[in-house]
């Protein structure tokens, strides 16, 4: 009867360890670091998701039709991105007006854009608010958006403040060298 016992706990907790590796490999990353470590298909899955919860929440569309046009099975965005959303009132699947989902956008710096880690999508609404003002400058010359940024950062995943850049002629030059499209918010391309 011991040996039994024995079998089953040890069947038990092999099934657990299993359940914990699993959960950890799936496990959405919180910080860029961990982000990082996923495979590269991983990454692509996951900045996939959160592009579809964008969509909802700065589109009236459907969970179906935001996955259909980013690439992605609807099942796969509840999945990994399900803290996120909420159903209606309809029945339909709609973004919460905040999400901690890890994004990795980019940031014009003096050097260069470089990419970081967003934990926060009231973060990441300001850095494309502040984006857009960024190209309107360098297709229209009006810098009025971009002096509205003046003294503004934004925080990064690990809670560091990231200033944004305001300096007209360090933008000039980004964007002269090419660097400053409008497809590079976005670290990677979904």
């Amino acid at each position: 009867m011991n040996g039994r016992r024995n079998t089953k706990k040890s069947k038990l907790s092999k099934l657990s360890k299993n359940r914990r590796r699993r959960t950890t490999k799936l496990a959405p990353p919180r910080t860029g670091q961990q982000y990082s470590a996923k495979t590269s298909r991983f990454q692509d899955l996951w900045d996939r998701v959160v592009g579809v919860i964008s969509k909802l929440r700065s589109q009236d569309t459907s969970l179906r039709q935001a996955s259909r046009e980013i690439g992605v099975s609807p099942r796969t965005v509840l999945r990994y991105g399900g803290s996120a959303l909420r159903k209606g009132p309809s029945g339909r699947y709609q973004a919460k007006k905040r999400d901690r989902l890890l994004r990795m956008l980019m940031v014009p710096s003096a050097e260069g854009p470089r990419e970081i880690a967003m934990g926060d999508s009231r973060q990441a609404s300001t850095l494309g608010e502040y984006w857009n003002a960024v190209h309107r400058y360098l297709a229209t010359g009006d810098s009025s958006g971009v002096k509205k940024f003046e003294g503004v950062h934004v925080i990064d995943a690990e809670g560091k403040q990231i200033p944004l850049l305001t300096d007209l002629r360090k933008l000039d030059r980004l964007g002269s060298a090419g660097v400053l499209s409008f497809e590079s918010l976005y670290g990677r391309t979904a």
